[in-house]
């Protein structure tokens, strides 16, 4: 993920994802383990339009859809949306960059 600070920004998703940064390269961070992980690179402009990649969080049987996004929202996380389809409902959120992903 392209932001202004990498190591706040790679925290933020580290805490939300219950991983640990992996590796600190000052302008780079990388946040999980193999073979998926997320990195978070120093860039000087600002995010335009829609994300190119977007994360969901699939929320663990028992754990609650609220639950969940009331988690992410007290670590920093802005709602943007709720939706659903039947057999599906989800909330469109944002991280502190504003980045916006989902929990469903």
């Amino acid at each position: 993920m392209d932001c202004a600070e990498p190591r706040e920004l790679a925290q933020w998703w580290a805490t939300a994802l219950g991983a640990e940064i992996a590796e600190d390269h000052g302008d780079f961070v990388i946040v999980g383990a193999k073979p998926v992980a997320l990195g978070f690179q120093r860039v000087a402009e600002q995010r335009q339009g829609k994300n190119r990649v977007h994360v969901d969080f699939g929320v663990a049987p028992g754990a609650g859809l609220a639950a969940e996004v009331e988690r992410l929202v007290a670590l920093g996380a802005r709602v943007v949306g709720e939706h659903s389809v039947p057999g599906l409902s989800w909330v469109v959120l944002q991280d502190p960059a504003g980045n916006e992903f989902c929990v469903h």
